[in-house]
């Protein structure tokens, strides 16, 4: 029996301990069943179908900017409001979309995985998903303020943020929402892990998922409370007469890309951390293998998230800083791809010599591998200080993110709901349509972002709706890539609604899979065990 088997028996045996609540007698039906949920299941499930719909939402808005730079010329979009796209898209996938949803899959399975009953402050966990709708409505109202919403791209430089209209209080305090609540949501997460894991469960047993997610929420402890600061120093420069930012008064504009870009740099491993976690889970399964290097992923991963927080200025290699500064952020960023590619040269030993099976979660997987790959390259590329002056503000940046975090970010996502949502809801997916999904998907994600790096390296700079007539032709194929594969994502919601209403009976086969690191558990007698002593043995 693997270790994946016995904690979603536990968790199958509490499933139902929060359906009661205080106020209300007998079992909660509807509305209330949601807005009153505890269950750890019930609120994965919540934060998977509002990360879906943000993601629908911000795709929206990412095409409405290619529709505008599919040929030269302002064609719907004037300046201000193509800004404000570019902003709105980019806080919607990264709280809305990405986040949530890896906020979801830990709610789901943490708890099974380490054999505990249920998240540690299950009311906590309610309370922390039903701040995000209402930050992102108000985000979106922004919209139909007078002056649109703000236009100083997600990065919310001062001084062009400060020129925004009525709509900027309104986001500010939808970013503070979204901060309190992913706070919450990784308080819940430590507690968990660090006090309801099953006996015999030490740290270094966890899986690799539940380990990427442990390190994850120390990071969003430490980072959402300075971007918090940052935005609230904007909110009384702007309204309150102070000068932080304002060179005028004495303050300093830079200073707050100092301050944004500390929260800013550890936030992008925040997003890709929980999915190198769902890739070392799914590239053993179907390599028929146990992980290979089990303890130096776990280091690996740790590194990475120590060395996120002494690297955040190589976001600012043009703004002026002294030499010695420039030459401690590049070496420093270098030195992140050290644990990066002992990550990568894992999962590829994981699959030497393995009985690979290509099932939809590891095509995405492999396809993370490799274009996730691409993203650090064109990473170490941008470290470089004297290149990143030529490259910097241009599309090979925002090609080299996009890498990072579409076939990063989302495709890890995608892995893992072709992975678990079997065993969620005991239904299968159609594999021919999946398979589908996926082809289509990683073409198109890289017909919409490669030819990126092409304009970039031409010199067109990012953040402009106008462009030089020189750029049209590889605008013109990005453009399409990028309503191509926007459109392919309707096929994984038809997917996954299909598979949730009626899709055939999974069968065991979904939980056939070994242990997430390889390891059997041998329960030796059926007695309830109550001491380390006592506990199965791992062998």
């Amino acid at each position: 029996m693997t270790a994946t088997h016995i904690a979603d028996a536990n968790a199958h045996v509490h499933s139902n301990s929060h359906e009661h609540d205080a106020g209300h007698h007998g079992p909660m039906k509807g509305w209330r069943r949601w807005a009153y949920a505890t269950n750890h299941k019930d609120i994965g499930t919540m934060y998977l179908i509002f990360s879906l719909v943000m993601f629908l939402t911000g795709g929206l808005m990412a095409m409405l900017i290619r529709a505008e730079l599919l040929r030269p010329g302002i064609q719907l979009l004037d300046p201000a409001k193509f800004n404000s796209m570019t902003t709105m898209h980019a806080l919607i996938m990264v709280f809305g979309a990405v986040m949530p949803a890896f906020t979801g899959l830990a709610n789901w399975m943490i708890p099974m995985q380490v054999g505990a009953p249920d998240m540690a402050l299950p009311r906590m966990n309610n309370f922390s998903f039903w701040l995000l709708p209402f930050a992102f409505t108000l985000l979106l109202l922004t919209l139909v303020v007078p002056g649109g919403s703000p236009a100083g791209g997600w990065t919310l430089y001062p001084p062009l943020v400060l020129q925004t209209g009525d709509s900027f209080p309104m986001a500010v305090f939808a970013i503070h929402l979204m901060g309190a609540s992913s706070i919450m949501g990784a308080i819940n997460v430590i507690v968990t892990i660090m006090n309801m894991r099953a006996p015999g469960m030490s740290l270094l047993k966890m899986p690799l998922f539940v380990w990427t997610w442990l390190i994850t929420a120390y990071l969003l402890i430490a980072v959402m409370p300075v971007l918090a600061g940052a935005v609230t120093m904007l909110l009384t420069d702007h309204y309150f007469g102070t000068t932080f930012f304002n060179a005028a008064g004495g303050g300093d504009p830079v200073m707050f890309q100092h301050i944004f870009w500390f929260f800013g740099h550890p936030e992008v491993y925040i997003m890709i951390l929980p999915a190198f976690g769902v890739v070392s889970e799914v590239i053993p399964t179907f390599s028929r293998k146990p992980l290979f290097g089990y303890d130096a992923m776990v280091y690996a991963t740790a590194s990475i998230a120590f060395l996120s927080f002494i690297v955040w200025a190589h976001h600012m290699f043009t703004t002026g800083m002294p030499l010695i500064g420039e030459m401690f952020f590049m070496m420093s960023t270098m030195l992140i791809a050290i644990p990066t590619g002992v990550k990568v040269f894992n999962w590829t030993a994981t699959m030497w010599k393995g009985s690979i099976s290509f099932e939809p979660p590891m095509l995405f997987a492999l396809s993370f591998v490799f274009l996730f790959t691409i993203g650090g390259f064109s990473g170490l590329m941008l470290a470089m200080a004297p290149a990143d002056f030529q490259y910097h503000d241009t599309y090979f940046v925002v090609a080299h993110f996009h890498y990072v975090l579409v076939p990063g970010a989302i495709f890890g996502i995608m892995a893992a709901v072709y992975y678990w949502l079997p065993k969620w809801c005991g239904h299968m997916y159609n594999m021919t349509l999946a398979k589908t999904h996926f082809w289509l998907s990683t073409i198109f994600v890289n017909v919409l972002f490669f030819p990126q790096h092409f304009l970039g390296l031409a010199g067109m700079p990012r953040r402009i709706p106008d462009y030089n007539t020189q750029f049209a032709d590889w605008n013109f194929v990005s453009s399409i890539g990028g309503f191509c594969f926007g459109a392919t994502q309707l096929l994984f919601v038809y997917l996954i609604w299909s598979t949730v209403r009626s899709g055939p009976k999974a069968t065991d086969k979904v939980w056939d899979s070994a242990a997430p690191i390889g390891l059997e558990w041998t329960l030796p007698s059926p007695a309830p065990y109550h001491s380390f002593e006592e506990a199965p043995e791992i062998k």
